[in-house]
This record gives structure tokens, sequence and C-alpha cells, in this order.
């Protein structure tokens, strides 16, 4: 294992100088991954004497707070042993680290030790006898007693504008609490095993171990924020963890993962894995607005990350972007506490739901009054009987006004204080749509095709909601890793600090092997894995990839665009955390870019009025000129009022296909004038 160093002595430029080469799988573990592309991307790297890792994310909030809630992990339990079988394969081959954080997909200390668990399974195996593995796991459970104490002292606040204000019941509700670490608890626990194989970090914000490997290689530990080039650096660290933590979502078309060569002056060259995709400056500017509310400021553990004077420079083998001019902006420069993020979820309830389809031209014009004629039927069946209920309805295939559709399709969700009080409610508000009446009415039998899966009501169990989504601020040196109680924490200079412990580890070595003999050096790579790394051998279905495009331009301009689909080449919507939902709009050229921006087409007032809301409710909009892109971020909203994902009534957790009234946008006649 590399040794941490202030390296520039020497006089050796920083900004030529490798640093270290990070390999990111996939942009989260568990979702699968090509061994053969992390294989050739580690036997190059591997072979230069450059310390490298593999790094990679495990956690989101994106799939709602039942993980938090409920305690289940984001994927199976076979697709993370299927993923670290892979991984800790090519750690022992390569003899390079493997460090992964938020395990199970929330970040538990409960998720944290399953994964131990799979790792001490796998090694155990035969045929892994050699296997030996000096594994840390790092954990970041919160106690509610701590929640509540900065609660009534007044040091926690709501993540953002969106985020209601937290209440003790809240907390007690929540059957678990886990903070999102920054990059200094990885730091410190390097720092006390430098010969670390293998880190198991609970929840944490996405980019902290990757900022934490080449930080513990530099010598920095989060403490020097007076110096600028710290700043610096901590903030070419940040951002390169924030483009990888998604692994190939920053290349064209998409890849499994990337890579990345960090330099020692904290600028870092970015690229796929995948030989067939590549990373252009406009792609990777992009991505700093993916999932997040605004690109040019992203917010964090202890300070936020200045994208403002970042350049993105292709390089010559067309694949690989280098990044430089990324800031960090510690909250400690301005007198200000550090602050972590708390998340939580609760259980609010028991659901049923039933589904079908209506089919009848002349009930799905009248849908909306026979539905609401099911609630009252409902809510006067159940008057009798006690706790609380909600029953609602999606609606799937509805016409707009004046058209007509052949299909309806239709779910009815009951949320209730027991499973049995659902069960009921989903069942008699199936029995009110189906023998409904309705003016009109010929199809006497039945108004509902329904029975799929031969189940006429599915019981869902319990139903979950965000309960915590909030800042809380640390005191003195909290952020740090707790070693031992009678050393206390280390801060960036290793000093000891007595406190109470926040961030704890333990660390063990997890097999069999001779650590000796897996320090032996790193066989050279072979013919096979550089071609299928070359970046030429990608160059016959890159050009064919781009002559596609050119054919959808050239049709494009042979048909003037219309509306913002037909011009964008990106238009989506995402999740910028639970309680926003954030719209990016890409184009595909400069000139369509500048006119777009100097056309007046876009605006918080353009937005409010695609989303019916006020205007004052956007929480952020603009333009991004390194992405050539339109970014406005929104409240997630549910019948009009602010809602976190997932629970009662979700339907588009991810908040992906919020975006289709801009695409539907009309372009005003003088900028189809202009562009054609």
């Amino acid at each position: 294992m590399p040794t941490a160093s202030n390296g520039n002595s020497n006089g050796v430029d920083p900004a030529s100088t490798p640093l270290c080469n990070i390999v990111t799988p996939v942009g989260m573990l568990g979702y699968g991954l090509d061994e053969g592309e992390v294989a050739a991307a580690l036997s190059r790297f591997v072979a230069t004497g450059v310390p490298t890792a593999m790094i990679l994310d495990s956690g989101s909030t994106d799939s709602g707070p039942d993980r938090l809630a409920l305690g289940v992990m984001g994927n199976p339990r076979t697709s993370y042993y299927r993923d670290l079988k892979k991984l800790l394969g090519l750690a022992h081959a390569y003899h390079v680290p493997l460090i992964f954080s938020s395990a199970g997909g929330d970040g538990t200390d409960d998720h944290v030790r399953e994964m131990l668990g799979i790792i001490e399974e796998i090694t155990a195996e035969k045929g892994n006898e050699q296997y030996s593995f000096k594994t840390i796991a790092i954990f970041s459970g919160m106690q509610k007693t701590l929640v509540k104490e900065r609660l009534r002292a007044g040091l926690v606040s709501g993540c953002g504008p969106c985020v209601p204000l937290l209440t003790e019941e809240d907390i007690e509700a929540s059957p678990r609490i886990v903070a999102q670490m920054g990059p200094e608890p990885f730091i410190d626990a390097m720092k006390a095993s430098p010969d670390f194989d293998v880190v198991v970090g609970g929840r944490a914000y996405d980019p902290a171990p990757y900022v934490a490997y080449p930080a513990f290689l530099a010598g920095l530990g989060g403490s020097q924020w007076a110096e600028a080039e710290a700043r610096r650096r901590w903030g070419g660290f940040t951002h390169m963890g924030k483009i990888l933590e998604c692994g190939g979502t920053c290349a064209e078309p998409k890849s499994h993962g990337a890579v990345a060569t960090v330099f020692r002056d904290g600028s870092f060259a970015i690229a796929p894995l995948t030989p067939a995709a590549r990373c252009t400056p406009v792609s990777v500017a992009a991505h700093a607005m993916y999932e997040n509310t605004r690109p040019d400021i992203l917010y964090g553990p202890g300070g936020h990350l200045d994208l403002t004077q970042v350049t993105y420079e292709q390089l010559a083998d067309q694949r690989t972007v280098r990044v430089r001019g990324s800031a960090f902006h510690f909250r400690k420069q301005d007198g200000l506490p550090y602050q972590v993020k708390l998340e939580a979820g609760c259980v609010i309830g028991y659901r049923s739901l039933f589904i079908g389809s209506i089919r009848d031209p002349i009930l799905i014009n009248q849908i909306d009054s026979l539905s609401a004629k099911v609630q009252a039927y409902v809510a006067g069946q159940h008057s009798h009987l006690p706790g609380k209920f909600e029953l609602d309805f999606h609606f799937y295939g509805r016409p707009a006004p004046g058209a007509e559709s052949s299909e309806v399709f239709l779910v009815g969700e009951a949320l209730a204080s027991s499973q049995e009080l659902a069960t009921s409610v989903a069942y008699t508000a199936r029995i009110g749509i189906i023998h409904g009446s309705y003016p009109g009415q010929k199809a006497t039998s039945g108004n509902f095709a329904f029975g799929i899966g031969g189940k006429p009501v599915i019981d869902l169990g319990p139903c979950s909601k965000f309960s915590l989504y909030h800042l809380m601020e640390l005191r003195g040196g909290e952020e740090r890793l707790f070693l031992d109680a009678a050393n206390g924490s280390a801060d960036g200079d290793g000093v000891g600090k007595p406190r109470a412990p926040l961030f704890t580890q333990t660390v063990a070595v997890v097999g069999k092997g001779d650590r000796a003999a897996l320090r032996a050096p790193v066989p050279a790579p072979d013919a096979q894995a550089d071609a299928r790394n070359d970046s030429s051998a990608a160059t016959p279905t890159a050009t064919a990839a781009n002559g596609t495009a050119g054919g959808k331009e050239a049709a494009a301009a042979a048909s003037p665009p219309r509306t913002l689909g037909d011009l964008a080449k990106v238009v989506r919507s995402k999740n910028a955390g639970p309680f926003e939902i954030t719209f990016d709009l890409i184009f595909g050229s400069a000139a369509a870019y500048e006119r777009v921006k100097a056309s007046g087409l876009l605006s918080a007032a353009a937005v409010a009025r695609a989303y019916g809301l006020a205007e004052r409710d956007v929480v952020w909009c603009g333009f991004y000129d390194p992405a050539r892109a339109f970014k406005a971020t929104v409240p997630r909203l549910r019948a009009g009022r602010p809602v976190p994902a997932g629970g009662f009534m979700e339907d588009d957790v991810h908040g992906s296909q919020r975006h289709v009234p801009l695409v539907r946008m009309p372009l005003p006649d003088e900028l189809v004038a202009a562009l054609a």
C-alpha cells in the first residue's frame, strides 16, 4: 500500500505529476459490472507504479424511504455477493484497495456488518485460500438522544427550502438515523491503518471516499482549510468524486464505469471504462447539473464545491477530458461549524392496492365523477370502524380534453393504520369502481377489467416516508473518526482530542492468505487487456455512433424544430434529494444554445407556467455555459402540496418522467425562424 506524501519537494510540476488513479467499475455496487473492462483498466494503471484504487458508491435516497424505515437493502444480497466476488478477486489479483461507501444502499450500521459478512463468506470459499484483506468498517449511525439534543439547541435545520421543520416526534418515529459522513473519517481510518485493503463505509456523502484516497496520499486531512492550495486540491478531489460516483454517466453513450487520473495540484483527467464511449467537455461539465439543485455551487459536509472557475479540455485521444479550476469553500473559512446531513425514514401506515383498466368510452369521459362517488361510498362503508385511512387513484392514459382514449389504466391505492383496514378499503373501492353507475351507462355488467396476476387486491405491507433530511451542526472535531476512548479522535494532524464518538470503526484481517506474499510485484499488462482499453479500438464504434447522430441532425435540419424537445439534445428530470425535482436542458450546438439563451424563452416564470407553480416557488433557475444548458429546480409536489419522494401515492420515485412539459414547450416563431 502506498504511503502518504506531501510530495512536491523535488520541484516536479504538480499539474503534470499523477497522484493516483481511480477506477469506478459501476455507478452503484449491486448493479452488476463488466469484469473485463475493470481488469483492463487496472492492468494498465497498476503497471505505471502510480497508486491505484477501486472506489464506488453504494447508496442513495433516490429509491425512497423504505431502506431506512424498514431496514431493507437497496439490492438483493445475491447482487452484492455477485459484485463483491468480482471486486475482491480483482483487488487480490492487482493488489489494489477496494473502497465503497453507503453500504447496503442506506449505510446503516447493520448493513455495514452485512457487507462484512459477505466479504468473509467470499474469502472463506474454496479457491480463495490466498485471500487476505485488512478490512476497515466505518459506522455512521446516529443516536436519537444526540439528534434531540442538537434540535433543542437550535442546531438542526432543513436541507433546503422545501424540507419541513424537524420535530422530536419525527426523531422518535425513526427506527434508525444515519449521517452523511464527509471524507474525514475515511482519511483518518487510512492514516491509522495505511496497509488497508478494503474499506466498507457507512452512509457518506457520495464523493467522500473519492476525496479521501487522494487526500490521504497527499497528506491532507481537512484541517488545512486556511491554505488556498489545499482548498484547490480538496475542490478537485471533490469534483472528481462527484463525477465518478455515478460511474460512466458522464460519457456519451453512458458507460458502466469510469476512470480518473488525479494530479498533485488537484486537477484530474476522466474517461469512460467502455471503449465505445467517450467523455467530452460538455458531457463532463453537464454532470455537475445531474441530481443537484444548481450546477455551480454544490453543498456537502463541511462546505461547498465551487465550480464557477472550472475549465474542461478535450485530450488528444478524444475520449478523455482534463478538468482544472475546482475549489472547495470550507464553512470554517466563514467561522461556521461543520454540518452533516441526517437521513431517516419511518412507517406511516399500511398499504393495499388494486389495478385494472377502463375501456368504456362513455365512462372514460366521466371517470372523475365516478371516482368521487367511490370515495364517498368507501367513507360511508367504513365510518363505523376504528382507525384512519386514505384512498386515492392513479389514472394512466387519460385523454387530453377533446381527445379520445381506447383504455385508461387505474391503480387504486389505500393507506390505513392497519393492514386489515387498508385491505378492506381497497376491496370496497374496487367494488365501487366495478359496479358504480354513471349517466349514459350501457355496460351494466361491470365497468372495470381487473384480475391482473390473479389478485383482486394486493397487500403491500408497511408504507414509509422520509422523516429526516436535515443538517446538524457538529462541535469541534466531531467530523473526525473516533479511534478509541483513550486517544480520542485524530484531527487532520493526527492529534488526539477526547470527545464522545460519532463516527467509529473496526479493523480486522479477513482471510488466511500470506499478506507478505501479497505484496509481490504486479504482473505486466497483457496485450489483450491493452487492446480492450486502447482508445483506437473504440474508433469504429464511435464513428458509427457519430454517424447516426449526424443523420438525426440532418433530419432535424430538414424539419425546423417547433418545440424544446425538438431542439435540445437532452431534456431530463431527476430528484435533487427527496424534496426537489430538477430539470436539465442541454443543447447540441453553441449556436442553438446562445439563441435560446438570448430569446428569453426560458426563465423562472416560464418554468412556473409549465408546471402550474407560483414563480416564487422555483427553487433555482439559470443558464450554465460550460454545459450549454439551462437548469431549473422546483419542489416535489403531490396534489399541490410539498411531499418527499416515495410513500403513499408515489408514481415517479426517481422524478425521471417530470420533464415532459418542457419537451412540449413551443418555440416562438422568431426563434424558429432564427434557427432555420
